[in-house]
């Protein structure tokens, strides 16, 4: 016997439903939505359950997966415009599904199984994720929290900006960090939704205390910036978030025993554990001016900074990785720090001198500096290959800022990119076979920050470039060598302005 104010709805595909109140003996709403089915192929059909009184909804969900081109899931919706978010607590009944099935707040461009769409998503297992496919018919992102079993969601939608809020059990709603630009056409389709991840059964999830808001964009206050520590695997190119923070952060380093990331915030050095934590501030001596120009060396004893704190301008110099007393290496100023030779016994770095930026050699033991490039214009960014032979940099002195590449003398200066993209700060992976780097569009002049910009990949020896992943970034984003030691992830910091009312 159901309980009074309950109403069971049974469905047989989209568009199909049967609903009735066990109390009333009459179609009944289903609380803040409008409409419910399946999407895609589902091996059984799912279901909604309504609690009036309680305000809950029990979503009953098949279907093989959420994920690549293709969906199949139930789907709990209304359509809406505009700025909207969506919140739940949400509450899988049973344990021993599927560790990949999916309970999600869910925005989609319509109800085709290809459809555009984004989520916030706890799976069986407890991982939380915004999951998201651009395009009808593209492939699907993702990038995850790391935050396990959140015991509340939220996605929202601001303008075409789209971003996950979790609250672990016991704490209030944050961001998770991670927001990207999604544009959808209106209207779109809000709700709850189900996938089992295995066509053969049904999963139930509850989803309680829902709400469903629509705002305008607020024009009041000032912009705030959020700063997003992350990597992303170049395989399938998923982000997972490391450490999320309403401050400004930059340029991440990934320890040689792959354990650790370093980065700079408020001109000091800290690590986090790349399982994520609290960060730790370095002791970096009397340098607490530190730039976003830092690494390690190739043994990973040492650690290379640039600071400005001596001279005001910024100087290169050489400490434990565990933390000390900083040795100047650069008598000239101002040097900013990129490349590591892989023997250990030589930095490469950008220098201005007589009004000309180029790329510079020197001792790490110290001694007198070598200048590579001569050309006019911008040289920037150089950075070894992993045999030595060669320094990949970036330059403008052909018009448009794009990769170079040259012998570790500073002979053979080649371009290495020609698109429609300005192109900076190449870093190549540690086994030799790709480059990472980041891109801004053609009429962006320089490396500023808080731009929208891609991070893209391409083997080392030329060839096709891809997208690993669009932002919102810049300057801070990945100026310094990233990738993680067995050259299947890299670090990145991604940002996001949002208004402080």
């Amino acid at each position: 016997m159901q309980r009074l104010g309950r109403t069971v709805v049974w469905t047989m595909g989209i568009g199909l439903a049967f609903c009735f109140n066990l109390a009333r003996g009459q179609d009944a709403a289903i609380g803040i939505f409008e409409k419910h089915g399946d999407v895609g192929a589902t091996g059984h059909s799912g279901a909604l359950e309504f609690d009036a009184k309680e305000k809950t909804y029990r979503v009953t969900g098949g279907g093989e997966n959420m994920w690549a081109s293709t969906d199949a899931l139930h789907f709990v919706w209304k359509p809406m415009s505009g700025n909207v978010s969506l919140a739940a607590d949400v509450r899988w009944i049973g344990t021993r599904g599927n560790e990949h099935r999916k309970a999600c707040l869910l925005i989609r461009q319509g109800l085709e199984p290809d459809s555009a769409y984004v989520d916030a998503v706890v799976h069986g297992d407890g991982l939380a994720s915004m999951q998201y496919r651009e395009v009808r018919g593209g492939a699907t992102h993702e990038i995850q929290s790391n935050v396990k079993g959140p015991r509340r969601l939220r996605i929202e939608k601001d303008g075409d900006v789209v971003s996950m809020s979790i609250a672990p059990e016991g704490a209030a709603v944050g961001p998770a960090g991670g927001s990207f630009k999604l544009k959808f056409t209106e209207p779109f389709l809000v709700g709850l939704g189900i996938c089992a991840h295995d066509n053969r059964v049904t999963e139930q999830a509850v989803f309680s205390n829902v709400e469903m808001t629509r705002h305008e964009r607020s024009t009041s206050g000032r912009s705030v910036l959020e700063s997003t520590l992350e990597t992303i695997a170049i395989a399938s190119t998923d982000r997972r978030v490391v450490y999320h923070g309403r401050e400004h952060f930059e340029a991440p380093n990934w320890s040689r025993d792959g354990k650790q990331l370093f980065f700079n915030r408020g001109g000091r050095i800290c690590t986090v554990p790349i399982t994520g934590g609290e960060p730790q501030v370095l002791d970096t001596g009397f340098a607490i001016r530190c730039n976003n120009d830092h690494g390690l060396s190739p043994d990973g004893t040492q650690l290379v900074i640039s600071d400005q704190t001596q001279e005001r301008q910024s100087l290169i110099y050489i400490l434990p990785a565990t933390g000390g007393t900083p040795r100047r290496v650069t008598a000239r100023l101002p040097s900013y720090w990129h490349g590591w030779s892989p023997d250990g016994k030589t930095l490469v770095y950008c220098a201005q001198r007589d009004g000309e930026f180029d790329v510079y050699s020197i001792p790490a033991a110290g001694g007198e500096e070598t200048r590579l490039t001569t050309a006019k214009g911008l040289d920037d960014g150089p950075e070894y290959s992993p045999d030595g032979k060669h320094i990949f940099f970036n330059s403008n002195r052909a018009g448009q800022m794009h990769l170079w590449r040259m012998y570790a003398d500073g002979s053979e200066q080649t371009q290495f990119t020609d698109d429609e993209y300005n192109n900076w700060f190449p870093h190549p992976s540690p086994d030799g076979r790709w480059i990472v780097f980041l891109s801004y569009e053609k009429d962006v002049e320089g490396h500023p920050a808080n731009k929208d910009v891609l991070l893209r990949l391409m083997p080392v020896s030329g060839g096709p470039i891809r997208i690993l992943a669009k932002l919102f970034g810049g300057q801070g984003t990945i100026n310094v060598p990233s990738w993680s030691p067995d050259s299947r992830n890299v670090a990145f910091v991604s940002y996001r302005l949002v208004n402080d009312e």
